[in-house]
């Protein structure tokens, strides 16, 4: 995600963290360079692991994945950080929200985050073998996405959409975990997508004067005065592909009831952005945690 502002704000995904100044010295920039203190990163790649598994008829009988999708949303977020301010290290060091990073600051030398980064990445093996084959094999296809994300930025005003289809990956794997793929994953994965565009336009707005001097790309510099109604444009497509896919799972108005929080909590975001304020655009992302939940719900109800 972008991760850049023109004023020293929090970050969107900050939580106090005096517990890593209580770590070694040594370990405190490696525990920061994969974000274990910012937990909002790793919701927002958990939660379509739990909207797959849930909707396809898995919580249930396969409940036991859940737990292990979350120590791979962890271990993987962790490794795409690490990764990322690898290639991002040179960005990073020019904007002043970023410059203190672990790589960007030299704290972490680049040949040390890259053992890091291979460390976090087999903590995510248990998750591997857990899964059946072809669920293994879906999950190892994310990989070429992780890879590219980090240059989108650089080469379109749409990276938050390369995100979305890396982020939301996670709703095919727990589908194919528990099912064989079907419509309804594909428009499952697809809402994920949207909703991913509307979140990270939102995390954006910070970064609109940053970006702009550094040369980075985005949804929110390409929407502009329009980045409020590109949002709900956004959520409004979420919320239609969300009852498309649950609607194929379990034909039944209780399964459109379901989603009625989550609509009512995107229709929150929207009408309370203020995107002139990044503390307004932080808070709103950070809810993003409640929308997954709100999500996961609803594939409760369509998938059991």
């Amino acid at each position: 995600m972008t991760a850049m502002a023109s004023t020293p704000t929090p970050d969107a995904e900050s939580v106090p963290s005096n517990w890593i100044d209580r770590l070694p010295y040594a370990a405190q920039p490696y525990a920061r360079l994969a974000r274990v203190d910012r937990p909002a990163g790793t919701w927002l790649l958990f939660w379509p692991c739990g909207w797959g598994l849930a909707a396809s008829g898995g919580l249930v009988t396969r409940w036991w994945l859940l737990p292990l999708f979350l120590l791979g949303a962890v271990a993987m977020r962790g490794a795409g950080c690490v990764y990322n301010d690898i290639v991002d290290r040179d960005l990073d060091a020019r904007v002043a929200r970023t410059r203190d990073r672990p790589v960007a600051s030299g704290a972490v030398s680049v040949r040390a985050a890259w053992v890091w980064l291979v460390v976090l990445a087999l903590c995510a093996a248990p998750v591997l073998l857990a899964l059946r084959p072809l669920a293994a094999g879906v999950a190892l296809g994310s990989l070429a996405l992780v890879a590219a994300y980090p240059f989108m930025k650089r080469i379109t005003w749409w990276p938050q959409a390369w995100l979305g289809c890396t982020f939301n990956w996670g709703v095919l794997v727990g589908w194919t975990a528990v099912a064989a793929p079907s419509a309804a994953m594909a428009l499952l994965y697809a809402a994920g997508v949207a909703w991913t565009l509307g979140y990270d336009t939102i995390y954006a707005l910070q970064d609109l004067e940053d970006d702009a001097l550094a040369g980075i790309k985005s949804s929110a510099r390409a929407l502009g005065s329009r980045a409020r109604g590109g949002v709900a444009a956004f959520y409004v497509v979420t919320v239609a592909l969300l009852g498309g896919a649950l609607w194929l799972v379990r034909p039944d108005p209780l399964v459109l009831a379901a989603l009625l929080p989550v609509a009512a909590h995107f229709a929150w975001q929207v009408t309370t952005l203020q995107p002139g304020d990044p503390r307004s655009a932080l808070t709103r992302f950070r809810s993003n945690r409640l929308a997954g939940l709100l999500v996961f719900a609803a594939c409760a109800v369509a998938g059991t």
